[in-house]
């Protein structure tokens, strides 16, 4: 058998989350020995994942790239390029050296005996089982799957194999098929149809979007006028950076509590964005653009120069706002009766929801059903020990919570070495009693359709602001920094094991 490779913190997943954590982890407990396993042959996540045309961040970047690395570059970027900022990270940082690719995780254990995390994996190139140990547990794996796409399952009822033409999830997008003068319908109206619509509408004979219910869009230039003044003016690129970050989670702090105290204001001067990029003063927003839920209640979806309202304009794009009735043979038809015709079906109908990449968990030998453990700030989980999951933000950039949960992990790190603590995990304090538990979000805060699927797969939140995630990243900059580590929410232990239970290989 393979002797079993050991390392302080074991990280899951090379993706953005991922790359962060491990900066942080290398920067704040440089004595820490690590590892980053990843199923993938390479790094980047879903902006590997993700190869349809046009893939681009729907965050800025200033606020999506890292806190410790300055973007330098226009607000919204392409896959490509936020795939060479992550390589420039790694490369800078000598990460690449503790990442293992093509590793598959199978089966992750906790023993309260040992104080450490067992880990199982199957090397993809060779299919050779091996084993991991670890004191501390980063989750960084995201939460969806990459592999498999959600598409409705009610579309095979409905004749999807009647369609002759092609059909295809964004998600399973082959870049080298070749769209040229096709008629493309693409079914969905969220971030991802708004990134393949002006991109197929560059060189399809037509684009048509088929939508249940319309999204909101910000539309805006694909620039940022600080930042290019700073650096007009000489400024250097860290505080271009800093400053520029500030900025802008500032302005998205304003316009999120404007979108809960007036909502229809932030409305109408979204249409006003819409009227100014198109040029076009009586752009008519019935039906196609008015959403039927309340702004900021999904995410609100990044319009670079309002490129697709201008294809609506320019008569590339017709949007098609009804439910899908039945696949024909030549394409479509709606529940009203209409039939759309078209050579290409794109489904941009979103993700399958995956909590902590369906890897089996066991505590003590006991199976972790994740909808029995209730959250800690939507990091942590009660009955699992030494262990965090990154989950980011929809209404900021997901990142921001990367950088602030690197400094977390890391203090909780250290703190735990200054107590002699080989265990950590979180448990309701006295006034937790007879808390009231509830879904892991509230429908009307946020929900998404991946989200409000897979609810019944997700741990449970509490009815008080330490037990849930919030997505309230201007909430939780205060509050998560000011935790106090010796809380009577964090329960410590020595542990009855020691370092030398498991005999193991140390890397560094």
């Amino acid at each position: 058998m393979t002797k079993p490779t050991h390392v302080d913190v074991l990280i899951v997943g090379a993706g953005i989350s991922g790359i962060g954590s491990a900066y942080h982890l290398q920067d704040q407990c440089p004595g820490k020995s690590y590892a980053i396993l990843e199923m993938k042959d390479t790094f980047g996540g879903t902006w590997d994942t993700h190869k349809y045309p046009g893939v681009r961040s729907d965050s800025d970047l200033y606020t999506f790239g890292y806190r410790f690395k300055p973007w330098i570059g226009a607000p919204i970027a392409s896959a490509e390029e936020i795939l060479k900022y992550m390589g420039e990270v790694i490369e800078e940082n000598g990460i690449g050296d503790h990442i293992r690719y093509g590793h598959r995780i199978d089966r992750c254990s906790f023993s309260r005996e040992t104080d450490l995390w067992t880990v199982g994996a199957t090397r993809l190139s060779d299919g050779e089982s091996l084993v991991f140990t670890c004191s501390f547990l980063w989750m960084c794996q995201g939460y969806y799957d990459h592999k498999t796409p959600y598409i409705p399952p009610e579309w095979q009822d409905k004749g999807l194999s009647d369609f002759k033409g092609d059909f295809v999830h964004a998600q399973q997008w082959d870049p080298d098929y070749d769209f040229t003068g096709k008629r493309v319908l693409v079914i969905g109206s969220g971030a991802t149809a708004a990134t393949v619509v002006p991109a197929f509408a560059e060189k399809a004979e037509h684009v048509t979007m088929l939508q249940r219910s319309p999204t909101y869009f910000f539309c805006s230039e694909n620039k940022n006028e600080l930042a290019d003044r700073l650096r007009e003016i000489g400024v250097d690129e860290s505080t271009v950076h800093r400053v520029v970050r500030q900025q802008i989670m500032f302005d998205q702090d304003m316009l999120t509590k404007r979108c809960l105290e007036e909502p229809d204001a932030v409305f109408e001067e979204l249409k006003e964005l819409v009227r100014a990029f198109t040029g076009k003063p009586d752009f008519e927003f019935e039906p196609h653009f008015t959403p039927k839920y309340r702004v900021w209640q999904q995410r609100l979806a990044f319009c670079p120069e309002g490129d697709v309202f201008r294809c609506a304009v320019e008569g590339k794009l017709t949007v098609v706002t009804d439910t899908l009735d039945r696949f024909t043979e030549k394409g479509v038809m709606t529940s009203s009766g209409e039939e759309i015709e078209v050579d290409l079906i794109v489904a941009a109908t979103g993700f399958q929801l995956s909590v902590m990449g369906d890897i089996p968990f066991f505590v003590d030998g006991k199976r972790v059903d994740w909808h029995d453990t209730v959250t800690y700030r939507g990091m942590m989980f009660t009955g699992v020990p030494n262990m965090v999951w990154v989950f980011g933000y929809f209404r900021a950039s997901w990142t921001l919570r990367v950088d602030m949960l690197g400094d977390f992990v890391c203090s909780l790190l250290n703190h735990m070495d200054g107590k002699s603590a080989r265990r950590v995990e979180v448990q309701f304090r006295p006034e937790d009693k007879g808390m009231k538990l509830l879904p892991w979000i509230e429908a009307d805060n946020f929900n998404p359709g991946y989200l409000m699927r897979g609810l019944d797969q997700m741990p449970r939140r509490g009815d008080k602001p330490e037990w849930r995630h919030n997505q309230d990243y201007w909430r939780e900059r205060e509050e998560i920094p000011a935790i106090s580590l010796d809380g009577p929410e964090f329960a410590y232990a020595s542990g009855a094991g020691v370092a030398g239970a498991v005999e193991a290989e140390a890397i560094g």
